[in-house]
């Protein structure tokens, strides 16, 4: 199934308040143009935050600072949100890293999969209170379809990469925890009766500053071939993540974002493939992830050993 879909499309924000982390360039500077153009409360939630104001655009777009790879920060941010008294109706957990050598995070895990899957979970969890129940709340997992085509080894245990570090593979295993998060999330949502729904999504191919990262022959040769065939525009590769945030014909449990033909910007709704759907594998991840960071919630045991 697939769906023609573009921003003019995109239902009115006026009285929605939407946090994207990640949102001071590429996918998250268009969506937070877009969802402020069409009444968006924005919450800009980024680390550099000289940067954001720099490139913020019009609109009622809020600039706070948090580094989703440090969970001091995130709970710093966090109490900041609560503080304030903030709400929230949607959060897209955009921000996502790649990296050529193994570095690690204040708290000692590698910096790649604590950015891109344990700062979303903990960001998640912190702020799961302050959703609106009566605003269509949502979140969004941004993953990646490199997942079907670059297997990784999924045992979660090596945070901090101590058994070897490869930047391609670390970027993919982090991609297939946002996915088994997203979809678990989902579950124990529906579990708990909660009107919070996580959505599934991804931009395909896209032209954004983390391709720069890349380093050596074969990296560069295969992002050059890689974006003359299937590479689209930011904008062209928000639409699925816009869409997963905002539209009424979004749908859970599978994976909303175009086609590998860089033609086909229709949101498509592919089935999640191994390894993630794979419930046993996402129940394990969580409970990872809550011993790393700390931030528990939504629990097997709440849930009665449901999950």
């Amino acid at each position: 199934m697939a769906v023609s879909w573009n921003y003019d499309e995109m239902p009115d924000q006026a009285g929605r308040t939407v946090m994207i982390t990640g949102a001071s360039s590429g996918l998250g500077l268009v969506l937070t143009t877009e969802l402020a153009r069409r009444g968006a409360t924005v919450i800009m939630a980024v680390r550099d935050t000289a940067k954001a104001a720099a490139v913020r655009p019009s609109g009622d777009v809020e600039i706070r600072e948090v580094d989703v790879a440090d969970l001091d920060s995130i709970r710093r941010f966090s109490d900041r949100m609560h503080r304030d008294g903030r709400h929230l109706d949607v959060l897209i957990n955009n921000a996502g890293i790649g990296a050529q050598t193994r570095q690690l995070t204040p708290q000692g895990y590698e910096r790649v999969f604590a950015t891109n899957h344990l700062g979303a979970f903990a960001v998640t969890g912190l702020l799961l209170d302050l959703f609106r129940p009566d605003h269509d709340p949502r979140i969004v997992a941004v993953g990646s379809n490199l997942y079907r085509r670059i297997k990784v080894r999924t045992g979660f245990e090596d945070l901090s990469a101590a058994d070897g570090f490869a930047p391609g593979a670390a970027y993919v295993k982090s991609k297939v925890a946002n996915l088994l998060f997203g979809a678990e999330l989902e579950r124990r949502l529906r579990l708990v009766g909660s009107p919070i729904r996580s959505f599934l999504a991804h931009p395909g191919m896209a032209a954004t500053p983390m391709n720069d990262t890349a380093s050596g022959l074969v990296q560069t040769a295969f992002l050059k071939l890689g974006g003359a065939v299937f590479s689209r525009p930011a904008e062209q590769g928000a639409l699925a993540l816009a869409f997963a945030a905002t539209s009424p014909a979004a749908q859970t449990g599978v994976f909303l974002g175009p086609a590998a033909r860089k033609k086909d910007i229709r949101v498509h709704f592919d089935p999640l493939a191994a390894p993630a759907d794979d419930p046993l594998l996402a129940a394990r991840l969580w409970q990872i992830s809550e011993d790393a960071t700390g931030v528990h919630y939504l629990r097997s045991e709440d849930l009665g050993g449901r999950v």
